[in-house]
């Protein structure tokens, strides 16, 4: 596995870029990043190896993430939360603000787990079977999920 330093310097970018997708916000998401290695720093001899370090740290980055949420629902009125920004682009429209924006806006939309597993494969960069791991399913369910966000997306888009 390597030094906690060597993880760190590898994982810090799709852990934030995941957490980004899921906030919206790049405070938020530096704060939750932070967060995650500093949790990981501390449960690293727990680390059994059953699953890639990065599903791990992606684990670890939704929790957070999802505590950031519940401790901002308690300070802060819901409808003043941040929406999710899940990004995505069915590839190239992510280029154009207005595409992407447009994306953003569906994707937020879509029920889980098509948002979330989109948003892995997408900014996470994971494989199925990693996505698969994540939650608990067969890379076939990741597979399948992603190409249904995929599809759902394309339909709102007028694509399909």
């Amino acid at each position: 596995m390597g030094s906690f330093e060597e993880i760190y310097n590898t994982y810090f970018r799709d852990v934030y870029r995941y957490v980004r997708s899921l906030s919206g916000s790049e405070s938020v998401a530096e704060e939750v990043t932070e967060e995650t290695f500093l949790r990981a720093m501390l449960s690293l001899g727990s680390f059994r190896g059953e699953c890639d370090i990065r599903v791990w740290l992606f684990r670890i980055a939704k929790n957070c993430w999802l505590n950031e949420r519940k401790k901002q629902a308690r300070l802060v009125p819901e409808d003043a939360l941040p929406e999710l920004a899940d990004e995505d682009r069915v590839d190239e429209a992510l280029s154009d603000k207005e595409s992407a924006l447009a994306i953003h806006r569906i994707l937020h939309g879509l029920d889980e787990p098509y948002k979330e597993v989109f948003s892995l494969r997408v900014f996470g960069e994971l494989s199925f079977r990693q996505i698969g791991e994540l939650f608990g399913k067969s890379e076939h369910w990741a597979c399948v999920t992603y190409h249904r966000a995929k599809e759902k997306i394309r339909k709102e888009l007028g694509e399909a």
